[in-house]
């Protein structure tokens, strides 16, 4: 998506390439999504940084490596998304095992991701 305007149609293709390259945990390429000064929001990031947000790309890909590292895959499962034009912003929703989540990423004009946050549910 990179340099790419997101429109409807390239959110719906990101969603689903998003779902696949976190099923092969590949952590590199989801962060290549990302602006260098991105930054993403989670409980997890809490747990293990200290601190809910994470700012900066790499910082991103070190938190991801640090949290998931060790997964070889994963069956995360993509129940739905939307795209808020307006605002730029994807949200979807999924599974991985029992646990659900949904994540939002606030996209800039160029399609990279400048923000992002993940709630997790039962």
């Amino acid at each position: 998506m990179n340099e790419k305007i997101m429109d409807f149609d390239a959110a719906r293709v990101f969603a689903e390439t998003w779902c696949s390259n976190w099923c092969k945990v590949d952590i590199d390429a989801v962060v290549s999504h990302f602006s260098e000064d991105a930054e993403m929001r989670s409980p997890l990031a809490e747990k293990l940084t200290g601190s809910p947000v994470v700012k900066g790309s790499e910082e991103i890909r070190r938190y991801w490596k640090k949290a998931y590292g060790h997964v070889k895959s994963a069956d995360l499962q993509l129940l739905s998304w939307s795209w808020d034009e307006p605002m730029r912003r994807l949200t979807v929703w999924w599974r991985l095992d029992k646990a659900r989540a949904s994540e939002y990423m606030d996209f800039d004009a160029t399609g990279r991701i400048i923000r992002s946050e993940a709630f997790y549910g039962k």
